[in-house]
C-alpha cells in the first residue's frame, strides 16, 4: 500500500462545490497513515513547525492566528496537514493563497484535499512536493525545505502570469469583468464573453496592429515619422559599415549613439561615443543584434519611460544610472555583485524591475562604458571613487506628476503616430518637468508591449494604476464585458430544456450560443460534440465571437470534476435532483448531490433569478440557502403547491399548471399563458416529464424578460 497516494487530481476551473474560485481537488489515499494523528508521532509536529514557521499565520477552523499549530498539537490527520503544507509552499513560492479543505470521502482513508491556486502547474507541483515532505516528516528524516521552495519558485517563473498581466487581471476582477487564461504558460487572456470579449497578451491588446508593431521595430522609420509630426527626436541615420558610421558621427557631431535598427531592450546600444575606434567597435556588436545599424546624436540626461494608454499618459518613471563606489580593495566585478546585484529589486524574475548585471559574461555596452573611464572589470577603484557601470535605465523613481504638459503632448502624439493603443515611450532629458525643446531632450524609442513592472514596483514613489487604465480602455465605464448567461442543470430533462429555452430566446433577436449534451449551436450553425454539457462546451460558447446570449447545460460530472464553465449567470435553472448519478466523485447522498446542483444557483447575479422546481424538495430548498442572493421564481405542475402559494403571498413569481393551461403569477396577480395542448412537446403518458421542462423554460424566458406573446409563440413553434 502506498501512503499519501495521490490517486487523481482535478482542476475545478470554475465555481464548484467548495468555492466560487478555482481550486485543485486531489483524491488522496492515506494508506497506512489513515489512523496516524499528528500528536502520536514523536517530534513530527515540532519538526513541521520548524520547517514552515510561516504556518503560524494559518488560522484553520479555530479562526485565530496559530490555529493550525493548535490542531497539530492536539492531533490532526495527514490529509489536513497535506492541505496546509501545499498552501504554504505556494505562498513561499510567490503565489499567495489561503483557502483549503480536507474531507474524508465515503471510502475510509480516502480524502478529498482541496487547494486554492493561482496557477495549475504550480499548485500540482506544490502538492506533490508537500507529499514528499510529509513522508519524510513521518519517517523522522531531514528534508531540504529551502531547496523545495527554490524548485517551486522555478515552477512559478516558468508558468505563472507575469506582473503586467496580473495587474490587468486584478483590475478586471475589481470591476467584475470575467477573464480566462487561454493557454497555460502564456500571458494570453480573454476578458469578457462572446461579442463583448477583448484579449490581451501581456501589454498588447487585440487591437495592437501588426503595422504599428512594424513601425516601432524600425527605429529609423519611427524617428522619421515622429520628426514629421513635430515630436523632438535625435538627429541620425542608418549606416552601412563602420566607415559610414564614423562619417555619420562626424556629420552629426560627437558624442553619438550607435544602436541596432530593430533590436529591443537596449541590446547592442552604445552611447556617448566620441572616437572612431569606439564607433567602429560599437558598429560590429550592434550589427549582430539586428538588421541594420543607426547612428544618432547623443542626448545627455536620464532615461525616462512614459506609458501611454488609449491616448493618455498614465505613468512615467525616471531611471538612474547604475554606479558602484570603490573601497580600494575589491574589483569592479566584485563591487557590482556586492553593491548592485544584491539589491532585492534585481533578478531574473518578471517581478523584479531591474535585471542582474552579468559579471561572468559582461555586456559589451558596459565594457565600452568602463573603457571610456579607463577601467575594466578587474580594475580596483580607489576608496570612495564612483564608477559608472551603465547609463541605461534601472527604472527607479516615479515621476508622473512632474511631466510637463508639452512633454505629455509629445508622447501621446508619438503613440498615435505609431498607431499603438498601449505604448512605452523612452525619453532622454535632464528634467522631465521642462519642455524637451528647451533642454535638447528627445524621444528616442517607442515600445509595443511595454513592461509595466517599473510602474508597479517603483523604488521611489507611488504605484501607478496602469492595470486599471488598460482595463478602462478595453471596457469603458458601465461595461463589464458580460453577455447574458442562462445556466441549466438537474438530473433529468436538461438537454430538452436547454433546447427549448434557446428556441424561446430567438425572440430577443440576439445570436444564441447553446451547449448541451448533444453538441453546440451558434445561431443556425450546429457543432456535434459529446462534451457539450461539460466545461469545454460552455467555454466554446463564451469564446465564440458571435455569441450575444448563452444557454449552457451543466452536468453533474462537469460540476464535480471541472467546475462550472462560467463565473456568474443571469438566470439559473435547476430541474430536479435524482439518484442516478450518486457514486460519481464519491457523492453518495442526495444532500451532497443537491450541493452539486446548487452551484448554478450560487452564481446567479444579485439582479438575476433562480428558476427552481417547487415539486422537488431538494431543489426548492435551494431558495433558502445563504448562497442564494438573487430573486427566485418557482415552477410546479400544480397550482396549489403550498410552497408556491407561500411564495406568491410574499410577492414572488411562479409558473404552474392550472385547468390544463400554463399560468404565470406574481403576487396576487395571475394570468393564463397558453393551453398545454398548444405546447409543441409531447406532455402526456411516457412524456409527462416534459411538463416540468416546459414550465422551467417558460420560467427562464419570463425571468429574462420575454413577453407573454413571445413565450406562447415559442412554445407552439418549437420543433
Amino acid at each position: 500500500m502506498t501512503d499519501l497516494d495521490i490517486r487523481e487530481i482535478h482542476f475545478l476551473r470554475g465555481p464548484n462545490i467548495w468555492s466560487n474560485d478555482p481550486v485543485l481537488e486531489a483524491w488522496v489515499d492515506l494508506g497506512s497513515l489513515k489512523d496516524t494523528s499528528s500528536d502520536i508521532v514523536p517530534g513530527f509536529a515540532d519538526q513541521l513547525k520548524a520547517w514552515f514557521p510561516g504556518m503560524i499565520e494559518h488560522r484553520c477552523s479555530i479562526g485565530e492566528r496559530g490555529g493550525f499549530f493548535q490542531r497539530l498539537d492536539r492531533g490532526t490527520w495527514p490529509g489536513h496537514i497535506l492541505e496546509h503544507v501545499t498552501l504554504e509552499l505556494q505562498t513561499l513560492a510567490g503565489n499567495t493563497v489561503g483557502f483549503g479543505k480536507a474531507r474524508e470521502t465515503c471510502v475510509e482513508g480516502l480524502y478529498k484535499v482541496v487547494i486554492e491556486y493561482l496557477d495549475e502547474n504550480v499548485a500540482e507541483a506544490c502538492m506533490r512536493e508537500a507529499r514528499e515532505i510529509l513522508l519524510a516528516g513521518y519517517a523522522g528524516k531531514e528534508y531540504d525545505i529551502a531547496g523545495a521552495v527554490a524548485r517551486m519558485k522555478r515552477v512559478v517563473d516558468r508558468n505563472a502570469l507575469g506582473p503586467s498581466t496580473s495587474a490587468i487581471i486584478a483590475a478586471a476582477e475589481d470591476r467584475g469583468i470575467p477573464w480566462r487564461r487561454l493557454r497555460e504558460g502564456r500571458s494570453l487572456v480573454q476578458f469578457g464573453q462572446g461579442v463583448n470579449q477583448r484579449r490581451i497578451w501581456t501589454a498588447e491588446t487585440d487591437r495592437t496592429g501588426a503595422i504599428a508593431e512594424h513601425i516601432v521595430q524600425d527605429k529609423d522609420l519611427t524617428r522619421n515619422l515622429l520628426r514629421k509630426a513635430g515630436v523632438p527626436v535625435p538627429e541620425g541615420r542608418v549606416v552601412a559599415n563602420p566607415e559610414d558610421a564614423w562619417e555619420a558621427a562626424e556629420d552629426i557631431g560627437t558624442p553619438v549613439v550607435v544602436k541596432p535598427q530593430d533590436a529591443n531592450h537596449g541590446r547592442g546600444v552604445f552611447i556617448n561615443l566620441t572616437t572612431k575606434e569606439q564607433v567602429d567597435s560599437a558598429f560590429q556588436t550592434a550589427a549582430t543584434e539586428g538588421d541594420g545599424v543607426m547612428v544618432e546624436r547623443f542626448i545627455p540626461g536620464n532615461d525616462h519611460r512614459l506609458l501611454v494608454v488609449g491616448g493618455e499618459l498614465i505613468a512615467a518613471s525616471r531611471g538612474d544610472h547604475a554606479v558602484v563606489t570603490g573601497n580600494g580593495r575589491d574589483s569592479i566585478g566584485v563591487l557590482v555583485d556586492t553593491q548592485l546585484n544584491t539589491n532585492p529589486l534585481r533578478g531574473v524574475s518578471d517581478f523584479c524591475p531591474w535585471s542582474k548585471i552579468d559579471t561572468e559574461e559582461w555586456d559589451p555596452a558596459i565594457l565600452s562604458e568602463l573603457e571610456k573611464q579607463d577601467y575594466e572589470p578587474s580594475s580596483v577603484p580607489n576608496d570612495g571613487e564612483r564608477v559608472l557601470i551603465s547609463r541605461f535605465a534601472n527604472w527607479s523613481t516615479e515621476v508622473t506628476g512632474l511631466v510637463h504638459p508639452r512633454n505629455r503632448e509629445h508622447v501621446t502624439i508619438a503613440a498615435q503616430v505609431a498607431g499603438l493603443d498601449i505604448c512605452g515611450i523612452d525619453v532622454v532629458c535632464t528634467d522631465i518637468s521642462k519642455p524637451l525643446e528647451d533642454q535638447g531632450g528627445a524621444v528616442v524609442e517607442l515600445n509595443a508591449s511595454p513592461g509595466l513592472i517599473m510602474h508597479l514596483r517603483p523604488a521611489t514613489g507611488e504605484v501607478r494604476p496602469v492595470g486599471e487604465a488598460i482595463i478602462n480602455m478595453l471596457f469603458p465605464e458601465g461595461r463589464d464585458g458580460r453577455i447574458p448567461v442562462i445556466g441549466i442543470t438537474g438530473t433529468h430533462g436538461k438537454t430538452t430544456t436547454s433546447k427549448l429555452v434557446a428556441h424561446l430566446m430567438k425572440a430577443t433577436g440576439k445570436l444564441i450560443g447553446v451547449c448541451h449534451s448533444e453538441g453546440l449551436q451558434f445561431g443556425g450553425r450546429h457543432a456535434c460534440s459529446k462534451m457539450g454539457d461539460r466545461t469545454t462546451g460552455t467555454w466554446g460558447v463564451l469564446l465564440h465571437p458571435w455569441t450575444e446570449l448563452a444557454v449552457c447545460e451543466s452536468s453533474a460530472e462537469s460540476i464535480l470534476l471541472e467546475g462550472l464553465g462560467y463565473d456568474r449567470c443571469q438566470v439559473g435553472v435547476v430541474l430536479n435532483v435524482g439518484t442516478e448519478h450518486l457514486g460519481l466523485g464519491y457523492i453518495d447522498t442526495l444532500e451532497q448531490m443537491t450541493k452539486v446542483k446548487r452551484c448554478v444557483v450560487d452564481v446567479v447575479l444579485p439582479e438575476g433569478t433562480a428558476v427552481l422546481n417547487a415539486d422537488d424538495s431538494f431543489v426548492a430548498g435551494m431558495a433558502e440557502s445563504e448562497h442564494c442572493r438573487c430573486g427566485v421564481l418557482f415552477f410546479s405542475h400544480v397550482a396549489d403547491n403550498p410552497l408556491v402559494i407561500a411564495h406568491l403571498e410574499k410577492g414572488g413569481r411562479a409558473v404552474f399548471v392550472k385547468d390544463e393551461s400554463i399560468c404565470l403569477a406574481e403576487g396576487s396577480l395571475q394570468r393564463r399563458l397558453c393551453a398545454l395542448s398548444e405546447v409543441a412537446l409531447p406532455l402526456t403518458g411516457h412524456f409527462s416529464f416534459n411538463v416540468h421542462n416546459a414550465l422551467a423554460a417558460v420560467g427562464a424566458g419570463w425571468a429574462y424578460g420575454l413577453s407573454d406573446s413571445a413565450l406562447a409563440e415559442g412554445l407552439g413553434s418549437y420543433v
